[in-house]
């Protein structure tokens, strides 16, 4: 999977907007997005086609963001199942940029997380899996 971009926004109308032209006129196509916002501030949560086009787009809109290797995982899909994800990841040091939520199957819900600590997370997100 690309990399993930948490991108930071102002809870305007149109901030969402203006990136997503600026990713379009480029060409670049989105794969999985997310986001939301709470008083000023916003951000989105996202992956694309082209990781060098995306970065070179915040870079020149002089967006602040955070790019990350996706590590993808499986959860129980039940309550306190993102629970005890989280919390051994918390107890590992691991600070939690962003996840995708990619798809739900059975009793198992998939999602693609952007951490701060790749090399300590992955053992943790993998042997969910």
């Amino acid at each position: 999977m690309a990399n993930q971009f948490v991108v930071q926004l102002k809870n305007d109308p149109g901030a969402m907007a203006t990136l997503a032209e600026l990713l379009a006129a480029r060409g670049v196509d989105l794969r999985a997005i997310g986001g939301g916002g709470i008083g000023d501030a916003g951000h989105v949560i996202m992956t694309t086609a082209d990781d060098d086009a995306t970065r070179e787009i915040l870079d020149a809109g002089d967006y602040v963001y955070v790019e990350g290797e996706s590590i993808i995982t499986e959860v129980d899909d039940k309550p306190g199942g993102m629970a005890r994800l989280s919390r051994e990841l918390a107890d590992a040091g691991v600070n939690i940029y962003g996840h995708l939520f990619l798809g739900r199957w059975g009793d198992r819900a998939m999602f693609a997380f952007v951490v701060d600590k790749p090399d300590v997370a992955r053992p943790i997100l993998e042997h969910k899996g």
